[in-house]
């Protein structure tokens, strides 16, 4: 809330994750930024993998976006990214409108 606060909707969801990275840092808040996690596909991992914006208590997924809303697609990429982490909680913030848009999701 407090970064919505402050720069409030219209950046890129960089300068939001930069924001993040202060606001975990003042709070002491254990996270990390792009993480990268493998996709495994029967035993073998593919060439591909995807960086989750933010894991935070190594045990959260949190992607930024930063659209004019929430839409299926960033609720399924979000919860890929916490099945391909074996983690079970994500969390979807949305920059991109006025009011802060959040989603919690658990795989």
């Amino acid at each position: 809330m407090n970064v919505h606060n402050e720069l409030g909707h219209g950046f890129l969801e960089a300068v939001y994750g930069d924001a993040f990275m202060i606001e975990f840092q003042e709070q002491g808040i254990p996270f990390s930024r792009e993480r990268k996690f493998e996709i495994e596909y029967k035993s073998q991992i593919l060439t591909h993998s995807y960086n989750a914006d933010f894991v935070v208590f190594d045990s959260i997924i949190l992607e930024l976006k930063a659209a004019s809303a929430i839409v299926d697609e960033h609720i399924a990429q979000t919860l890929n990214y916490v099945k391909a982490s074996n983690l079970r909680l994500g969390l979807l913030v949305n920059f991109g409108r006025e009011k802060l848009q959040y989603k919690r999701l658990i795989y």
